[in-house]
């Protein structure tokens, strides 16, 4: 069993100032493939929502801690932690026509999407979207609300809390 984390475990001495959840399809990167990457850092391609685009640009700093989370799989939850590790850049799939994430309107002087980096923290047991319901303390979070489709979200810092401190605690 892996320990509870404790906010040191997420950015080197001081807790994340903002909170995210980021999805990831787990057949293109699960939490397995960012922890066997170089650095356990993943560049966080193929973001195609301007308001997704928009946290990564205006809000994600370095050292923010990140639920990430599998999505479109058969059971979708939170599958580990990991941190912000670079600010924005272009991403480069957008110019790529092999790419499923190719933008031909997006001009190369001026490009449209962004990536950042990622640092796979550690692996978590699987919390489902099922449980995460079932706890009143998270209503409010985003992934939970009707409609909620954004690969990244916002995570205040009280349902980060209950999160990893109750929903993790003896993993």
């Amino acid at each position: 069993m892996v320990t509870a984390p404790s906010p040191s475990s997420i950015a080197p001495s001081a807790r994340p100032a903002q909170f995210w959840l980021m999805k990831s399809e787990p057949d293109e990167c699960s939490i397995d493939d960012a922890l066997a990457a170089p650095g356990a850092t993943v560049p966080w391609t193929g973001v195609r929502n301007y308001q997704a685009r928009n946290f990564m640009r205006d809000a994600m700093q370095v050292g923010d801690g990140v639920l990430f989370y599998h999505s479109s799989c058969p059971e979708p939850g939170i599958a580990g932690l990991a941190r912000v590790a670079s600010g924005t850049r272009a991403d480069p799939t957008q110019f790529d026509p092999t790419s499923p994430y190719h933008d031909p309107k997006s001009p190369a002087d001026n490009p449209r999407w962004l990536l950042l980096d990622v640092q796979a923290v550690r692996k978590t047991r699987l919390i489902s979207l099922a449980e995460l319901r079932a706890h009143p303390a998270l209503a409010d979070m985003r992934v939970l609300q009707k409609g909620s489709r954004l690969s990244i979200t916002p995570v205040e810092a009280s349902e980060w809390d209950y999160i990893t401190g109750v929903l993790m605690q003896g993993d």
